[in-house]
């Protein structure tokens, strides 16, 4: 029997029954699927790539992180911090490596600002790894786009070996082989150089005896 209502009524009444159906699908059946398949096949992924250390959380394999020595005066927000001799240290970072900051300081290569700060880190970094300032690696004097970067280079890693070797009192050789248990190649063999995940590496470093 031919209905009563009204056509624009009908069609209405058609677009809302399509925008509950795909709300359903969109919203709730396929979200669900995608979540049960992530947590199923890659829940280390899924749930941040987090690192665990002793049973409890200490950072995440994706995001970097100081690794800083106590400040001597807690309530003092001025205090410059002093990076650890005892960890691997990450490159510099914009935002202070906090998640809800990232971002990079947006100056150019030419900036006097940035120029200066560059070789401030650089004469800085020399004197706490022990050795010349020409062989400073550029990741350990300069930020990524994202400020985030938890990787450094081979080159930054191995110069820090003996600094955190002798802060330790570990063998350096050991140290040195720590460091390429936790070196990455290059992404699928060609793209980008070889990379030492910080955070991981110190870590594996935590554990060594």
């Amino acid at each position: 029997m031919p209905s009563s209502l009204p056509a624009a009524v009908r069609n209405h009444m058609a677009a809302l029954r399509m925008l509950l159906v795909l709300t359903v699908i969109t919203g709730i059946v396929y979200p669900l699927a995608v979540t049960g398949i992530a947590q199923a096949a890659f829940s280390h992924q899924a749930n941040g790539s987090l690192v665990h250390q002793n049973g409890k959380v200490v950072g995440s394999s994706l995001i970097g992180q100081n690794f800083d020595l106590p400040k001597k005066n807690p309530n003092d927000p001025n205090e410059a911090p002093r990076p650890d001799p005892k960890w691997f240290q990450p490159r510099p970072s914009a935002g202070g490596y906090d998640p809800t900051a990232s971002g990079a300081s947006n100056l150019g290569p030419n900036n006097p600002d940035l120029v200066k700060t560059i070789k401030e880190r650089k004469a800085a970094v020399a004197a706490f790894d022990g050795v010349n300032p020409k062989d400073v690696p550029a990741d350990a004097v300069t930020a990524s786009g994202s400020g985030l970067d938890p990787d450094i280079s081979k080159a930054y890693a191995y110069e820090q070996v003996d600094r955190v070797a002798k802060a330790r009192g570990l063998d350096p050789a050991a140290v040195r082989e720590l460091v390429a248990d936790n070196t990455h190649s290059r992404a699928v063999g060609f793209l980008g150089e070889p990379y030492v995940n910080v955070v991981d590496l110190n870590v594996g470093l935590a554990k060594a005896k």
